[in-house]
């Protein structure tokens, strides 16, 4: 879809939809290319993204079967503003998307859509309890699969937990380098500024919640590195990894540099560490954060993990050297992550685990040769899944007898209040 300067918010909301279900292609990517009403555009845009299966079980009720895909994604625009989007009149929700499709397709269609979006605003009190009495993968927009799977783990009870937390809209959270700002001076400067910000309980001396409708980049410290845009749940593994001063540490898959920034501000230097990531295009975000917070003494390369595994040809800027702790925030499936990524729910399929898991044992194996006696390794997701955490170190250790656990954490977002995580520490005896 061409977006123009007349282009309405809800047609460009529908065009991503649109090419997300097409394609595949990812929502935030896309929202690139959004200038004009933005925040609007992302609320309701990742809002059916998130509320998909329901939105399309409500659709189902209305009509034999559901319309092509562009069609489709101008309803379920207007039926997500008509279910969950109290700021937003229903007229208003029903009139401009008519207009939207209007734009694009023939007066049937706009008769067509006008017709379920009024009934569905009708019945909405019948179609909010018909909901209620859905299984929680319809009634809670989450695949099966994951649900079957998170139920066996986890029970009945948290696994809604689980998904009720992954429909919340996410809170902007703010680290801060205590090293040169504490979190008391902090908010009493953006007091001053009629900017509110409150400790998270999960860290308050680290982490606080930014007050919405405030742009970080407008917040007092932005340009001079007082903080970071990262949630609690991130700085798990940096601690586990504990950098001191002088120690050669290498973070692997290092990109966009939340947890490279950390283990610099530790360290009080990034003169001995190494910032790795595989992705070519997202080296310029490392980079610009690494920047801002004044660590430009970082060694940033690019590079891929498993290139450095036994029988593989290696990494050249890795050549020869040895390191006293490796971190390996790897590729994972993101299940702990859903509030944030909500499209990750409809990627995962058991191939897919499959694949992401090994890659990440081949990671693993890399990192095995780059670290040395006594030292040790960090491996940690951003997933729920036993496959990729617990399971899969174990049965790495077992196959690498000279290495041993140390100790292991993982974060459950409705008990801990913060995104699902898992981190374990491995260190090298022999």
């Amino acid at each position: 879809m061409k977006i123009t300067a007349q282009t309405s918010s809800r047609a460009v909301a529908a065009g991503i939809i649109a090419q997300w279900m097409e394609t595949g292609d990812f929502p935030d990517r896309m929202m690139n290319r959004v200038l004009a009403n933005r925040g609007f555009v992302m609320e309701v845009a990742y809002g059916v993204v998130k509320w998909k299966r329901e939105l399309e079980w409500v659709l189902k009720q209305c009509m034999k079967s559901l319309p092509a895909i562009p069609l489709r994604a101008h309803l379920m625009v207007g039926l997500y503003q008509c279910l969950h989007m109290d700021t937003v009149e229903a007229y208003a929700a029903v009139n401009e998307t008519a207009e939207a499709v209007k734009a694009e397709f023939g007066q049937a269609e706009v008769n067509f859509c006008n017709g379920v979006l009024r009934r569905v605003l009708r019945e909405k009190p019948l179609v909010i309890q018909a909901l209620k009495g859905q299984p929680p993968g319809v009634r809670l927009s989450h695949p099966e699969t994951l649900v079957r799977r998170w139920t066996q783990v986890y029970g009945e009870a948290d696994t809604d937990a689980l998904c009720e937390w992954n429909n919340t809209r996410a809170s902007v959270t703010l680290r801060l380098n205590t090293q040169r700002i504490e979190m008391a001076d902090f908010r009493d400067r953006l007091a001053s500024v009629g900017i509110k910000v409150e400790p998270h309980p999960f860290d308050p001396a680290r982490f606080c919640n930014l007050a919405r409708g405030v742009n970080v980049e407008d917040v007092l410290g932005f340009e001079d590195g007082w903080f970071m845009v990262q949630d609690p749940s991130t700085i798990m593994a940096v601690d586990l990894l504990d950098p001191k001063r002088q120690e050669r540490i290498l973070d692997a898959c290092a990109a966009p540099g939340g947890k490279t920034v950390a283990i610099a501000e530790k360290m009080g230097s990034g003169e001995t560490l190494t910032a790795m990531d595989v992705h070519a295009d997202r080296m310029g975000f490392l980079n610009e954060n690494l920047k801002r917070m004044g660590l430009e003494g970082v060694c940033v390369i690019e590079g891929d993990m498993t290139r450095c595994r036994p029988g593989a040809e290696g990494i050249p800027e890795l050549a020869g050297l040895l390191f006293d702790g490796i971190l390996l925030d790897v590729p994972c499936m993101n299940t702990g992550v859903l509030r944030r990524r909500a499209d990750a729910r409809w990627r995962f399929s058991d191939e897919r685990l499959a694949r992401v898991c090994e890659t990440q044992r081949m990671i693993l194996d890399g990192a095995a040769t780059r670290v040395r006696i006594g030292g040790r390794i960090v491996y940690s997701t951003c997933s729920l899944e036993i496959e990729e955490d617990e399971a899969l170190v174990s049965a790495w250790l077992t196959a690498h007898p000279n290495f041993m656990k140390v100790s292991e954490r993982k974060l459950f977002p409705p008990r801990d209040k913060v995104d699902g995580a898992f981190a374990t520490l491995l260190k090298r005896t022999a």
